[in-house]
């Protein structure tokens, strides 16, 4: 939920705006208004600063920097040339030459060797393993039948001293990287304290004054929960200072207050934006359909499992983000159960699970396939409760008698569809079903196309209706429709897992031969996790989207808010 904002107003003399803004920045509280670009040379100064800071941090994090990169290209690119120099041994190419001697260097494979070569041309065998000869040919060597090798560059004793040289160099660059490392937290703090500058500075020059510059004027904004601690505090300065509710028109910052499961979608909602003052917080909607329908595209409780042992083994990487995936995890773990799938393996076949069979998902659901029938319905349950929330937070906003249209859409399609739903599992009658359908069309279009605004021409409001019927009827349709995604991205994840299954099987064979594990066992792990990292990529993009575009749409969410940044330390 949104939190409450207390408005503050501070009148100070302009002399102690300095200690004033170093005081609200101890409390920690209170977001002060201020500029959030350069105002001056010293915010510009700052801000410059900040920026270098991170960058050094950054680079000593990583551990490398380019002239490291560079080092280490050039000792690969050594290493690899000492591999060849060291076949041929310390020779030096002036010396040889000096004596008149001209050498062709050569490789073959072992069996293409031909001891008979020796008696035409001057062959000297230098290296020789199972697999290859090294040899070269001493003076004349035309007509030979294999093709020359290009000849050492350099002596192989020259080569090593190079290395040594480069080796002892990388070493030094690296000792001194990680002296460096041990910088970082006077580094972070002062980075921090930079940081916290800056923000006083774009306070203040966020400041208005008054009287010849005597006095300045401040405006900001606190959670109204904790407006008797700051009264008390604001009393101890010298300060004149007001309060009273923030409204959306003071366009305050949001808050969220959520329990412990909800807030770890909060980072979901402000991929889109915070909600404005007067409208709602959509992270508990987000929260739950955005779980559903993450295990929904998984579909899989093996790859629920991977997740939940990637979230535990990667609890100090992903930080605040661990949670979240263990979260997901178990969802996909307890939806790929329901769905009978572990690892693209269809369990509800297994002997062992014959005693609980009756709470797998069946297959088929009024004659259509069970998964698509279910992604239908979360999806008219997700709109529907999107038009909902529309009709709440318009009342709220305007009153009920400015929000009939809304109300009148909200009868007619989600009454509409809890009438029908009822009356198809029996729990109305035909005759009652009527006779309700019948008053929701009366109520629905005299809100859609009489009182959409009341203080507005009739004939136009019908104009109105008309056209807002044909947009809701098509969007509504396709939004709906949208939702068929869950089912296609799961159906797409178990094809292709079973697809890896069926040829790791074929290539195992009936399991006799020991030789045919090792391929078998590398398929299905290659497979398997190639699959993974699809459907993951699939899972959270599409609920994602969903969220954002049909139910974000259909709620007429309003991401105008902006982010509660207290003055702080």
């Amino acid at each position: 939920m949104i939190e409450k904002m207390t408005r503050y107003s501070f009148i100070l003399s302009s002399s102690g705006k300095e200690e004033f803004l170093r005081s609200i920045q101890a409390l920690g509280l209170v977001d002060i208004t201020r500029c959030e670009k350069p105002a001056d040379e010293r915010s510009n100064s700052l801000l410059e600063s900040i920026s270098q800071q991170r960058k050094l941090i950054s680079e000593i994090e990583a551990g490398s920097d380019d002239n490291l990169k560079l080092y280490n290209e050039s000792l690969d690119h050594l290493l690899r040339e000492e591999s060849v120099q060291r076949i041929w041994g310390d020779w030096d190419r002036e010396k040889i030459e000096s004596l008149g001697l001209k050498l062709h260097f050569y490789s073959v494979a072992a069996k293409r060797y031909d001891p008979s070569w020796e008696a035409s041309w001057a062959i000297q065998k230098v290296s020789e393993d199972k697999k290859s000869v090294w040899f070269v040919i001493v003076g004349d060597n035309e007509g030979f039948p294999v093709k020359e090798l290009p000849a050492p560059l350099r002596p192989l004793s020259l080569l090593e001293k190079d290395i040594r040289q480069l080796q002892d160099t990388i070493g030094k660059y690296s000792a001194a990287l990680e002296a460096r490392k041990a910088e970082l937290p006077k580094l972070r703090k002062k980075l921090a304290s930079t940081e916290d500058e800056l923000a006083l500075a774009f306070a203040s020059a966020s400041a208005e004054t008054a009287a010849e510059d005597l006095l300045t004027m401040f405006e900001g904004f606190a959670p109204s929960e904790d407006d008797a601690r700051l009264a008390e505090a604001f009393d101890a300065m010298d300060v004149v200072w007001f309060r009273d509710a923030a409204v959306a028109g003071d366009n305050p910052p949001i808050e969220f207050r959520n329990n412990r499961f909800v807030k770890m979608f909060e980072v979901l909602t402000d991929m889109y934006g915070r909600p404005a003052y007067d409208g709602f917080d959509p992270t508990p909607f987000i929260a739950v359909f955005f779980m559903l329908f993450f295990a929904f595209c998984m579909g899989d409780a093996g790859y629920g499992l991977i997740l939940l042992a990637l979230g535990f083994g990667l609890r100090k990487t992903l930080g605040e983000l661990a949670p979240l995936v263990l979260t997901l995890g178990t969802a996909t773990v307890v939806i790929g159960f329901l769905f009978h799938s572990f690892f693209s393996m269809d369990i509800s076949q297994w002997a062992v699970m014959a005693p609980i069979k009756g709470i797998f998902l069946p297959s088929q659901i009024m004659g259509y396939d069970g998964t698509m029938v279910l992604s239908i319905i979360a999806g008219a349950v997700h709109l529907s409760l999107a038009m909902i929330i529309k009709t709440i937070v318009a009342t709220r906003r305007n009153g009920f008698l400015n929000s009939l249209g809304p109300w009148g859409w909200t009868l007619l399609v989600v009454g509409g569809a809890l009438t029908g739903t009822f009356a198809l599992i029996g729990v109305i009658d035909k005759d009652v079903t009527r006779i309700i359908i019948i008053v929701l069309g009366i109520l629905s279009a005299a809100g859609i196309f009489l009182l959409n605004d009341i203080h507005r021409n009739p004939l136009l409001n019908i104009g109105s209706g008309l056209w807002e019927t044909y947009n809701t009827a098509t969007g509504l349709l396709g939004d709906v429709l949208s939702y068929l995604r869950l089912y296609a991205l799961g159906l797409a994840g178990a094809m292709l897992g079973k697809a890896f299954n069926d040829i790791g099987s074929m290539v195992l064979g009936d399991g006799s031969s020991p030789v045919m594990w090792l391929p078998f066992v590398l398929i299905i792990l290659v497979g398997h996790t190639l699959n993974i990292a699809m459907t993951a990529l699939g899972a959270f993009v599409h609920p994602l989207r969903l969220n954002f575009l049909e139910f974000f749409k259909n709620s007429g969410y309003d991401a105008s808010g902006r982010r509660y940044n207290p003055l702080k330390k």
